[in-house]
């Protein structure tokens, strides 16, 4: 299409070396399989799950134009673990419009969770974290999105450009179904610089070192029915979960089980 900029690929051999050097790297579908270790037919039997999503409650421009789901893992090395279900907490100085809320998202479904390939992205998001941090446990929240044109537009990043006060951020676009717009921008967080680019191929992935960049990505607007665009964002921290200490063991919803 005519109004979409290629994105940065880059060789999935090269991608430890993109990050470091610019702060985020661009694979396609090949080259996610490659960094992976997933097969296409593994990755397509993850799609379906995009098909459930719950509404997202708590958006607070009034939108409805947003579903989601979030689980949460820790990876070390090549041992993934999935966490007892939590809230996902931002900080008001990453999110200035949803920060400093407990938002209960309904989890992911135990059987995608549990998928062979979906253990194979997180052990691949783990070890170029360590490449880019030093070799430690990750803590990494999923998130499932599919937002839509309900509204007449929908927002990828209804907080604008920002970063998720997190380590490494992956951002894999999933499908755009009669859409326009969606455009990807990434930013020097201390810097002039940035470029723009519109994901896409079916599993094509952005990676971001989320202390040096600034992203976000622009509203879509319908051009046929079912308009919608879907998207998996992992974020990877070190040393907990946002907001997770001992102390906020409270944020531990003891009725909070599994569908």
């Amino acid at each position: 299409m005519p109004d979409l900029f290629p994105p940065p690929v880059v060789a999935a051999a090269s991608t430890d070396d993109e990050l470091r050097s610019r702060g985020y790297a661009v694979l396609d579908a090949a080259g996610v399989r490659a960094w992976s270790g997933c097969t296409a037919g593994g990755l397509q039997a993850l799609l379906p799950g995009w098909e459930d999503l719950p509404p997202d409650n708590y958006l607070k421009d009034g939108g409805r134009y947003r579903r989601r789901r979030h689980s949460c893992f820790v990876v070390d090395g090549d041992t993934v673990t999935r966490s007892p279900h939590r809230a996902h907490w931002q900080p008001v100085e990453y999110n200035a419009l949803h920060g400093g809320m407990q938002r209960w998202f309904e989890p992911m479904k135990d059987a995608d969770a549990a998928a062979p390939d979906w253990l194979q992205l997180l052990r691949a998001l783990g070890r170029s974290a360590s490449a880019l941090r030093g070799t430690q446990p990750w803590y990494v929240e999923a998130h499932q999105f599919r937002i839509d044109t309900t509204d007449g537009i929908g927002r990828p990043t209804p907080e604008g450009a920002h970063r998720d006060g997190v380590d490494l951020v992956a951002v894999f676009l999933l499908a755009r179904h009669h859409i326009k717009g969606g455009e990807t921008r990434v930013f020097e967080a201390a810097g002039p610089n940035g470029q723009r680019f519109t994901l896409a191929e079916p599993w094509s992935l952005l990676l971001l070192d989320d202390e040096r960049v600034i992203h976000e990505s622009t509203p879509i607007q319908p051009t046929g029915d079912d308009a919608h665009r879907d998207t998996l964002v992992l974020t990877c921290r070190a040393g907990g979960f946002q907001g997770w200490t001992e102390k906020d063991r409270v944020l531990q919803r003891p009725d909070a089980a599994r569908p």
